[in-house]
């Protein structure tokens, strides 16, 4: 898996890094139970702190999308791709919300704003 890392985004580092691991489960190419690597050899191989690494799994276990199991290591969440919840819908509405206003704010049209969607969809689709 090949990780991006921009050090000059306003999007902090462990968060870039944990959204870079999700498209991973949503492209297909990280599988439920399929391993990553340790927090220390992670942090080694992207040349970066190891709390920032670890912030990042932290981040990817409270929503389900990587186990953390003590001694054996880090894995894909078997339910890393779900049906989604209630609570699942409205935390995404609320993620959206600023993105769509600002997309608003930009004049995009509803119409625009949906094939941009459908965009970012079928490219996350069609790599797996």
């Amino acid at each position: 898996m090949f990780i991006e890392i921009e050090a000059n985004s306003a999007v902090p580092i462990y968060l870039q890094l944990a959204q870079q691991i999700i498209e991973g489960v949503a492209k297909g190419s990280l599988k439920p139970g399929d391993s990553l690597p340790s927090v220390r050899a992670f942090a080694a191989d992207l040349g970066m702190n190891m709390h920032t690494v670890n912030k990042a799994y932290h981040y990817l276990e409270e929503k389900e999308f990587i186990r953390i199991v003590q001694k054996k290591g880090v894995f894909i969440h078997e339910n890393g791709v779900r049906k989604a919840s209630e609570l699942d819908r409205l935390r995404l509405k609320k993620e959206l919300r600023p993105i769509i206003a600002e997309a608003l704010c930009l004049q995009l049209t509803q119409a625009e704003i949906e094939l941009l969607i459908n965009e970012i969809t079928l490219d996350l689709k069609e790599e797996k």
